[in-house]
């Protein structure tokens, strides 16, 4: 399965889902992601903050941290991400699109490498409104990785 052949509403969709199970206590900002694997099948993770702030989990290292756990880290095709405020119902909202932070786009760039392919992400707005596209390569030229240390 590539990009081009897929649709991204489904996946945008289902990490739209996985967000509204964010544990963001703190800050209030929910994010969802949603790993497309490449037989078709979907993996997703939520933001589960903790009170020390720096242990808390993005929600697509937690996607990420999933497939692994299932023996799938190779098998990522793409990613959808989506993030914005919570409300007191569990709704995201916001306007802008929300893009992995530099940690996740490394975390991510290991399942790109391993699967050897330059993986599409999807960075949605909280509302839905706006969608990016972009390749690992875009967001994280030069990447170091498994490859530099002859893994592969």
């Amino acid at each position: 399965m590539t990009d081009e052949t897929h649709d991204p509403a489904p996946l945008i969709a289902a990490a739209r889902a996985a967000a509204a199970h964010a544990h963001a206590p703190y800050s209030r900002f929910g994010v969802g992601a949603a790993l497309l694997l490449t037989d078709g099948s979907v993996i997703t993770g939520t933001n589960f903050e903790n009170a020390s702030y720096g242990l808390s989990l993005c929600g697509e290292t937690v996607a990420l941290a999933k497939a692994n756990s299932e023996g799938r880290l190779r098998d990522v095709a793409a990613i959808a991400v989506i993030g914005g405020m919570l409300g007191a119902d569990g709704a995201i909202t916001g306007a802008d699109p929300v893009r992995p932070c530099g940690r996740c786009r490394q975390i991510l760039n290991e399942a790109a490498q391993l699967g050897g392919r330059d993986v599409t992400i999807w960075c949605a707005s909280g509302d839905g409104a706006a969608v990016e596209r972009f390749h690992l390569s875009d967001l994280l030229p030069n990447a170091f990785g498994p490859a530099d240390l002859g893994i592969g």
